[in-house]
């Protein structure tokens, strides 16, 4: 079976914790998977909110998650801290990949990367994502 290799980016633009709260954890008493990808979809609210946009709303445009990969390095617990730092790694023009670094007492916990395409939710179909993004993250846009 193939591990799941999430590369770190070269920077990370964006930081925000959230707290485990008893409703994160599974039978085995630790955070859960499926929290984990909560923890991912918060973030990146936060991160599109810094920048002045939400999910739905890049410069007109929406974005749609394509898929979400998950890394497994440690256990989080009820009432621990955890901080989520995101980067951008590869991109294109329609889209880019947010890596998530999930970490507590700076121990790496886990890594997620979601893929975010441009959305035009108004006809179903991918779109270029807005220069105007890329000018706010510091990323160069592909052409």
């Amino acid at each position: 079976m193939d591990r799941v290799k999430i590369v770190e980016p070269e920077n990370y633009i964006f930081e925000t914790s959230i707290k485990v709260r008893v409703s994160d954890l599974n039978y085995g008493n630790h955070l859960s998977n499926d929290a984990f990808l909560r923890f991912a979809h918060e973030a990146r609210m936060r991160f599109f909110n810094q920048l002045g946009y939400t999910e739905l709303n890049i410069e007109g445009l929406g974005t749609i998650m394509a898929y979400a990969a998950l890394q497994f390095k440690g256990q989080a617990y009820f009432g621990d801290e955890i901080e989520i730092s995101i980067g951008i790694g590869s991109h294109s023009k329609m889209g880019f990949d947010l890596i998530y670094k999930f970490s507590k007492a700076n121990l790496a916990i886990a890594m997620i990367k979601t893929a975010i395409l441009g959305f035009d939710y108004e006809v179903n179909k991918v779109r270029p994502i807005p220069n105007e993004f890329w000018n706010k993250t510091g990323i160069s846009p592909v052409n």
